[in-house]
């Protein structure tokens, strides 16, 4: 009955969310990347939104790792993309698709503004590009990255 009951009881909390509390900052990139997407389709297209309500519809929990990443992308996006631009060779961030601007500015935010380490910031950036991006743009995003990374180092 115990078993039975574990079972049940594991489930139970999945669905009501629990579980959720459990995911993994890999996991919370990729929704943090959806609401970033979804803001700059939004933007893009005139849509108002309130952001709390994006990051709703994208996770259903409350989770300060999301809710922090977002709003630092957004508050410092004048910053992230200066940069992007400063190492996108005869490019510029808006000429990016949106997923690829998503993932680009979160891993900036991450470089420059949290205590993220910075491998694990470029890692996690390119492995989203690996999954949502061409290789093309999976490189470009290493590429920019790497370029921040080395410009940080050198003035520390």
């Amino acid at each position: 009955m115990r078993l039975v009951f574990s079972f049940f009881s594991y489930y139970g909390k999945m669905y009501s969310g629990e579980i959720m509390d459990k995911m993994t900052r890999s996991e919370l990139r990729k929704k943090i990347m959806t609401i970033l997407y979804q803001i700059n389709v939004y933007n893009s297209n005139k849509i108002e939104y309130k952001v709390d309500d994006v990051i709703k519809e994208v996770l259903e929990i409350d989770n300060d790792f999301v809710k922090d990443a977002v709003y630092g992308v957004l508050t410092n996006i004048n910053k992230i993309d200066a940069y992007a631009n400063k190492y996108l060779n005869k490019w510029t961030i808006d000429r990016l698709g949106n997923t690829d601007q998503a993932i680009l500015r979160l891993a900036i935010y991450e470089l420059l503004y949290t205590d993220t380490p910075d491998i694990v910031a470029i890692n996690e950036a390119v492995d989203l590009a690996k999954l949502y991006s061409d290789d093309d743009v999976r490189k470009m995003i290493n590429g920019v990255l790497d370029k921040i990374y080395h410009e940080k180092v050198d003035n520390e």
